[in-house]
């Protein structure tokens, strides 16, 4: 397969940023009460001692998916909409970035209010029947946003609005990063988002959320001031620290598990021209520079408004990098990037800009319909010893798996402050710790035959044992146990790596919120 040559140069640093989510995460839920149980619920708040999660996951559907799609055109509004494989609004609504992620459900729905989602939920729940909610549509891992069952697509939340009085916007579930971005850029501020076209906003900050201004602000959820949530037994409710401070720590960063999530209220910021852009390299020498150049900004950067991702790539038996730099003003300070701008390379396009068109140039969909896979390795430190690693494992891998229908792939040092989770004093769900600071360090496979899915599984479990060795090797044995970043996890990962000692007190946020269990009935990581 050929890529366009602009498109190559830029390419595989927009897949550096291109999850997501998604982390999924283009979100996925599910649900199950009758009105009977709610009422029991509710008066015993769905805690018993013999309720666990474990036990109530799951189940037998009492209806056939098509009966469970008819109820729900019969019960929701004239407003909102269900599409039956055929129509060219089903494949739309049902598709995804990845193939490996895509799967044919039996009905789409498309509410149009977080009332109807309350109707769906309470229906898909009573009968037990599978069911996903897709956002942005960049989920890789398989059943994390489709289903052969009920196919939800939030599409139609896009309200967008801005009050410059409180300083906050609220936004809704079924937009993407660009468009929140150029909403508000006539009004000189932006967010902690999104850092590549395509992700939506749902998982993304769902899951936690990585910036280019995660070094001044956090991350994503330590600027979310509220959600306007779908409950798992239908009621339509804002959670804020205020008013639910369990549930508002436990849907900052842990996923579909508490319910629909239809809107986002953020935390704004001042927002002027950047100065940024990719810079490609290819020469063997210029590759081991940058990787010097890499390792240097990770250990004596100090500037937060500086930002980098360092991308190797390989690509048509080529190892290639590529490096994304920001600085969120006009002109950088002297120094910063003096090393990756002094290397010889093939292309740049670094330059002041607005942050808007700083954030269009990475065509992240270019890679839409192939077998995708992500997954991570927390790291706190890209040592010269770990950025050689880096590029030895994307040549011996990308040689091993060339003859495997390899069309891509890339792996991406995420830099960032180890001050990155001191700007919330708020607790989230991700990171379950914030006594260090992991980067998210990720590994992208891009491949097209099907039947390759196993090989291409194990290696990208190669590649992180490989990762883990060389930090252990480096004295960096603590990224063993260190949160893993859950919009990039492979999808076996296990949960305790990635909500750790906050497993316990989400189950009890789960048990309260959704005690039958009707969020299970949905993919993604079920705490």
């Amino acid at each position: 397969m050929a890529l366009p040559t602009r498109t190559l140069l830029f390419f595989f640093v927009a897949l550096a940023v291109a999850t997501h989510l998604p982390s999924a995460f283009s979100l996925t839920t599910r649900q199950t009460e009758t009105d009977s149980l709610d009422a029991s619920v509710s008066s015993s708040d769905g805690v018993t001692a013999a309720a666990t999660t474990d036990s109530l996951r799951g189940g037998s559907p009492s209806a056939t998916y098509a009966q469970v799609c008819a109820q729900i055109k019969a019960s929701i509004s004239s407003a909102s909409a269900v599409y039956y494989p055929g129509d060219p609004v089903f494949k739309w609504l049902s598709s995804h970035w990845a193939a490996t992620s895509t799967q044919t459900s039996a009905c789409v729905v498309e509410p149009r209010s977080a009332v109807d989602v309350g109707k769906i939920l309470q229906l898909v729940g009573r009968y037990r029947t599978p069911f996903a909610v897709e956002g942005g549509g960049h989920a890789t891992n398989p059943g994390f946003s489709s289903t052969p069952g009920v196919h939800i697509s939030l599409n139609s939340f896009k309200s967008i609005t801005y009050n410059a009085a409180s300083q906050t916007v609220e936004f809704g579930a079924g937009l993407s990063w660009n468009e929140v971005y150029t909403a508000l850029e006539p009004h000189g501020v932006s967010v902690v988002g999104g850092r590549a076209l395509g992700p939506g906003v749902a998982g993304f900050t769902l899951g936690g959320g990585y910036s280019f201004k995660t070094n001044q602000y956090g991350l994503t959820v330590d600027s979310v001031v509220g959600f306007e949530l779908v409950k798992p037994n239908g009621q339509v409710v804002g959670v804020t620290q205020g008013s639910d401070s369990g549930l508002f720590f436990a849907l900052k960063g842990a996923g579909n598990n508490f319910g629909i999530v239809t809107k986002f209220t953020l935390k704004t910021v001042p927002q002027g021209p950047i100065w940024g852009g990719i810079v490609t390299y290819m020469d063997p020498t210029s590759l081991a520079a940058i990787n010097l150049a890499t390792s240097k900004f990770s250990t004596q950067s100090t500037d937060p408004k500086a930002a980098m991702l360092s991308t190797t790539a390989y690509y048509q038996g080529m190892p290639l990098t590529s490096v994304q730099l920001f600085y969120d003003g006009p002109n950088p300070p002297a120094g910063i990037f003096d090393d990756f701008l002094s290397t010889p390379s093939v292309q740049s396009d670094v330059g002041t800009r607005s942050y808007l068109s700083f954030y269009k140039q990475s065509p992240s969909n270019d890679t839409y319909g192939m077998r995708n896979y992500f997954h991570t390795v927390p790291i706190a430190k890209y040592t010269p010893k770990i950025m050689n690693l880096i590029s030895n494992l994307t040549v011996a891998y990308g040689n091993e798996l060339a003859s495997k229908s390899l069309v891509f792939m890339t792996l991406v040092a995420e830099p960032f402050l180890p001050t990155i989770l001191t700007h919330s004093t708020s607790p989230s769900a991700y990171p379950f710790t914030r006594a260090k600071a992991y980067t998210p360090f990720q590994i992208f496979l891009s491949w097209s035959d099907p039947a390759q899915d196993a090989v291409f599984e194990s290696a990208l479990k190669r590649i992180s044992d490989a990762m883990y060795a060389g930090l252990v090797a480096e004295g960096q044995a603590d990224s063993l146990l260190a949160p893993m970043y859950g919009n990039y996890a492979w999808g076996g990962t296990s949960v305790a790596r990635i909500y750790g000692t906050n497993l316990v007190p989400l189950k009890v946020v789960k048990l309260r919120v959704d005690p039958t269990d009707v969020m299970g009935l949905a993919g993604g990581f079920k705490v």
